[in-house]
């Protein structure tokens, strides 16, 4: 006998070999039709497989966000089965969910094309109807080698052969076919249901490596209600009209180009932009207490190699060498910098803490095909700064940090959707005692500041844990943008010191932070967010003066002046259009305001104001206007 305890804190006892769907029976009818999959003591397991020991168990069902992992790896199945019965030949090699959905691996000589994906689509929705039973095999080794090969399945038999000697080799049938899983897996591939589709192709190297060959990736989605799907490729529309590429080419804010990949290209307009959103966070900052500094671009390897970065992020770095056989590395970050700066002398507890910030250009290598409009570069720069206090300062300094960067996101308009606690990496520096120590401080730290944390485990910096700040944007899309990171590491490793009340040298201790993170990604981010509609103390161009007729040009020119001397950025359309045209044009360019102007106007010395997105306009005179949009531009830390 087993015995198994329930999510109410019940115990009961089974017989040995009880399934999940038999413990599911047993509580209600309705449960076990309801039933996809069980997990025991935290494993997901299938259905319809034996219990192998008792523990806490729990039945899931189709609501639960492990379901829908376990569709969509099923969903790639079902995929991975209707390209084999509609293109013989094709082998397959590995298909996992991902964020969203999932994609298959397939090799073949001839290319898909997305003619071939609605084909494709309605073999699998097929198999769906055809309720397949899906059930785990546990073969030997040899045999699943030989099995696969002798299929023509070159790719799975590899897979095989490098698996560990102790590792059980399961494969799972779905109807007559077969393929090479660890599992779980639903019961049948009715229990898949309809929420899906295919999306796109790509192509891939076997095992991401480059010198492999190149496989055919198709991609999907997959949700656990029809209803889940219709809802998510509405997002996908709206995301689609939100594409920061797409608005800041309209916006005529920045562009990137094939010989600076990764690097942006900023107009007058984006720029202005960029350093509106730059000021407002330098005045935050400021007001906190932080110093501003500036390090060099460009340092010698030893310094990299000393902090560790080299070792841990060398691939990701610049390099070069000079004349004079100098190995130097354009900075990827500034925390070596900082470090230097805080070493220029000597520090007493006294002058702890010291906040240093920098806004200065980091560039990374990332390759090019992982490149992404402003949401991934290669030259950035970030709201970076770097906290040194004593450790009896952390959960102070942490609170603070915290408390700022919801002040920042409120003010951006942006909502802190979730903050995760990422613990120690598999590769990093410092001994797991530091590592207990820092953990537990951060964690603390998260908590005095009000915060609920998910913690993430090997997920931190190579040089300590670290919080990752989550916000979503208009659609429901989640950011990783701010961060806090612990850090006992660097500090040790350059040589970071102060003098301490008992008179002897101690070390400080390290806060990396960024609320914004870079800058070019949180402006992606926010230029999506708002669909480039920014509010008017953020927009490049606050106000167009436009004329209705040329009798209103002088008029026009003179209210423009005004309104620039007031502080606004305005611009005029004097152009010989209707003002229809002008207004559909400044419309897609998302200017708040337009002002237009005609001959009544001019006479009166009145602007006719019209809001982006509406068709009312409003008759004021140029005084009153000039007060109105004057105060509403005021940036949110200076109202």
């Amino acid at each position: 006998m087993i015995e198994l305890k329930f999510p109410d804190g019940s115990l009961r006892s089974f017989e040995d070999g009880a399934t999940g769907r038999a413990v599911a029976a047993s509580i209600s009818p309705s449960l076990e039709k309801k039933a996809l999959l069980a997990k025991l003591d935290g494993a997901l397991l299938d259905l319809d497989r034996p219990l192998p020991h008792g523990g806490a168990i729990e039945i899931v069902t189709r609501d639960s966000p492990e379901a829908l992992e376990v569709i969509r790896h099923d969903t790639a199945h079902v995929l991975a089965e209707a390209v084999q019965e509609l293109f013989p030949g094709t082998q397959v090699t590995i298909g996992p969910n991902v964020e969203d959905g999932f994609y298959y691996d397939f090799a073949r000589d001839e290319p898909f094309s997305l003619e071939d994906l609605p084909k494709i689509e309605a073999r699998m929705r097929e198999i769906v109807r055809r309720d397949e039973k899906i059930t785990r095999e546990v073969w030997d080794r040899a045999e699943a080698i030989a099995h696969f090969r002798g299929a023509g399945e070159a790719y799975k038999a590899e897979i095989i052969e490098d698996l560990p000697e102790d590792d059980v080799i399961t494969v799972y049938r779905q109807g007559d076919w077969r393929d090479l899983c660890r599992g779980p897996h639903l019961p049948s591939t009715r229990s898949i249901g309809q929420g899906f589709k295919l999306t796109k192709l790509a192509g891939a190297y076997w095992r991401g490596d480059q010198r492999n060959a190149q496989l055919q990736r198709i991609y999907g989605t997959a949700w656990a209600s029809e209803a889940d799907l219709e809802a998510y490729l509405k997002r996908l529309e709206e995301a689609e009209k939100r594409d920061h590429r797409k608005l800041g080419a309209a916006m005529d804010l920045f562009h990137i180009q094939e010989e600076g990949r990764g690097m942006i290209f900023w107009h007058p307009k984006g720029w202005t932009l960029y350093r509106t959103l730059q000021a407002y966070v330098r005045r935050r900052l400021e007001a906190e207490g932080y110093q501003e500094v500036k390090t060099p671009q460009v340092l010698d390897r030893s310094l990299w190699e000393r902090s560790g970065h080299w070792q841990k992020f060398g691939a990701n770095m610049f390099v070069c060498e000079t004349a004079e056989g100098e190995a130097l590395a354009v900075k990827p970050m500034n925390c070596p910098g900082h470090v230097q700066i805080f070493n220029h002398g000597q520090r007493s507890y006294r002058e702890l803490p010291i906040r240093l910030a920098e806004f200065d250009g980091l560039h990374r290598y990332e390759s090019s095909g992982s490149l992404m409009g402003l949401l991934r570069v290669r030259g950035m720069a970030q709201d970076d700064a770097h906290i040194f206090c004593r450790e009896d300062q952390i959960e102070a300094e942490s609170k603070a940090f915290v408390e700022l960067l919801q002040l920042v996101y409120r003010e951006l308009e942006v909502e802190l959707h979730s903050v995760k606690l990422a613990l120690r990496p598999d590769l990093r520096f410092g001994t797991d005692e530091v590592w207990d120590i820092a953990e537990a401080k951060l964690e603390r730290a998260a908590n005095a500041a009000g915060v609920t944390v998910e913690k993430l485990p090997g997920e931190g910096a190579f040089y300590g844990p670290k919080l990752e700040f989550h916000l979503r944007d208009a659609i429901g899309r989640t950011w990783q943008c701010g961060t806090l990171q612990l850090d006992y590491v660097l500090p040790e490793r350059l040589d970071a010191s102060y003098i301490a009340e008992d008179g002897q040298k101690h070390r400080p201790v390290m806060l990396h932070r960024a609320i914004l993170g870079t800058l070019e990604r949180f402006l992606g981010v926010l230029i999506e967010h708002h669909a480039g509609a920014f509010p008017l103390w953020l927009a490049p161009v606050q106000a167009v003066v436009a004329t209705i007729t040329s009798d209103a040009d002088d008029f026009a020119l003179t209210a423009a002046a005004r309104l620039k001397a007031a502080g606004l950025r305005v611009e005029t359309d004097l152009r010989n259009e209707k003002i229809g045209y002008k207004v559909r044009e400044h419309s897609l360019a998302k200017v708040p305001v337009i002002a237009a102007v005609g001959r009544r106007e001019a006479e009166e010395g009145k602007v006719a104001l019209r809001r982006l997105g509406s068709t009312e306009q409003k008759i004021v005179s140029l005084e009153e206007a000039i007060e109105a949009l004057v105060e509403e531009a005021r940036a949110p830390d200076l109202r």
